[in-house]
């Protein structure tokens, strides 16, 4: 069965998307916290190109409808497997300095 409640349209799934978003741009994610860390307080005028970079490379990935679907399917697995074997697996955290 693939049909999809409203919580795993609205917020399972775009959790997932986010979380692959992340790992995908992680090159950007990492300059973008090394730009903050340096510089502290100014970070806002001074990450800016950063911080555009990193917005744009997630947005892209989340307007995606092939990413969407990529990961509606990755969902779709786990919940197969969940409902097959009753085992919760745990989610992975792919960016963990964001």
């Amino acid at each position: 069965n693939s049909k999809l409640r409203h919580v795993e349209k609205d917020v399972l799934i775009p959790q997932i998307m986010r979380d692959r978003a992340k790992e995908l741009c992680s090159d950007k994610v990492q300059a973008f916290t090394k730009c903050c860390q340096e510089t502290g307080v100014l970070m806002v005028v001074k990450c800016r190109q950063e911080n555009a970079a990193l917005k744009d490379c997630l947005v892209g990935y989340y307007s995606d409808p092939s990413f969407y679907e990529e990961c509606k399917a990755e969902y779709l697995k786990q919940r197969e497997e969940y409902r097959a074997t009753g085992i919760k697996k745990k989610r992975q955290k792919f960016a963990q300095n964001v």
